[in-house]
């Protein structure tokens, strides 16, 4: 089969389209035939081990410490359909749509993958009736991840949320969400993503080229930092009594801090990883198909193009997601 090969830690060029064996059936796995998958900031990070110190140096004992060698095809989220299921899986059976999160063991870039049926990392659920292979493909890992954080920050009917990096598979969702929970939603993004990010239900957006919106004199009720670089002591400022700081990607320094915060005043700071659960991948579904969800697709690649899809990813420009066509001349 064809995959995307991880080489070694570095840039896209690490990437490299190759002929790789076909994984073999175990008995909890399935085999799916994978459609689409996408490229995520994630991806890249994990590509050139582009972590704060108390991060890479785990991640390289768990992947390979000179290069990936315990892993070595990524991505982290797929669309595609199940060819066959080992004997002891009664969930699934061949023929089976579905799309998948598949947590740190990874491997989405290629043409076929086996995955657990059942597992504590990642999630396969039924793909959304109303959604084509690479739309479905970009939900499971942002969508997770933002219903996730909403969940922790228990944000409430007419309450207030800036969402800080809204405009990544992660703020896209996490959008629509705070919409359906019926809070008044501030994006903040670049000047490009801001006409998306009016037409998914913000109520207020803002460039971050030209405004700052901890020194606005806003306050809000959940701030929450998809991308973790908004500024710790501003943010907290910028909360309401009781407020939210939520950070999906914190420094070790902002995990110090906001647990010193939190201990001592009534303004919370939540960066707790997710624990991802196929129950929340049903109700995305769920969503999906009532019509009150949709995903966000900038550009598409096919397989072989995965590490220019990298390089456009790294720019910074991506809005929404950046899908991966893995079957060429197929209904997607």
């Amino acid at each position: 089969m064809k995959a995307i090969v991880w080489t070694a830690y570095g840039p896209p060029d690490v990437l490299e389209y190759r002929e790789v064996e076909k994984p073999t059936l175990k008995d909890d796995e399935v085999l799916i035939r994978i459609h689409a998958t996408t490229v995520t900031a994630g991806d890249c990070e994990m590509r050139n081990m582009h972590f704060p110190l108390f991060l890479s140096t785990p991640m390289r004992f768990y992947v390979g410490f000179r290069k990936p060698t315990r892993i070595r095809i990524l991505g982290q989220e797929l669309a595609g359909e199940i060819e066959a299921v080992g004997k002891d899986v009664s969930r699934f059976q061949p023929g089976d749509q579905v799309f998948a999160a598949l947590g740190l063991s990874l491997g989405a870039y290629a043409e076929y993958i086996c995955a657990p049926a059942e597992s504590a990392d990642g999630v396969i659920a039924l793909k959304p009736d109303n959604l084509t292979f690479a739309e479905a493909a970009a939900v499971p890992v942002g969508g997770l991840e933002a219903i996730h954080f909403l969940r922790k920050a228990n944000l409430q009917r007419g309450e207030k949320i800036l969402i800080n990096g809204a405009g990544g598979s992660i703020g896209t969702i996490g959008v629509q969400l705070a919409k359906l929970d019926g809070a008044e939603v501030t994006a903040v993004d670049s000047a490009a993503k801001l006409d998306m990010l009016r037409s998914l239900g913000a109520d207020h957006v803002l460039d971050y080229a030209q405004e700052d919106f901890t020194q606005n004199g806003e306050r809000y009720d959940v701030i929450f930092d998809v991308i973790g670089k908004s500024s710790f002591s501003r943010s907290m400022a910028s909360l309401r009594p009781n407020g939210r700081y939520v950070i999906a990607n914190p420094q070790l320094s902002k995990m110090l801090r906001g647990l010193i915060a939190s201990a001592t005043g009534s303004k919370k700071v939540i960066f707790e990883p997710s624990h991802r659960e196929a129950a929340d991948l049903e109700a995305l579904k769920a969503l999906i198909e009532s019509g009150k969800l949709k995903p966000v697709i900038d550009r598409t690649y096919p397989l072989a193009q995965t590490a220019d899809a990298h390089r456009y990813v790294e720019t910074g420009q991506k809005a929404g997601n950046v899908v991966i066509m893995v079957r060429d001349g197929l209904e997607n």
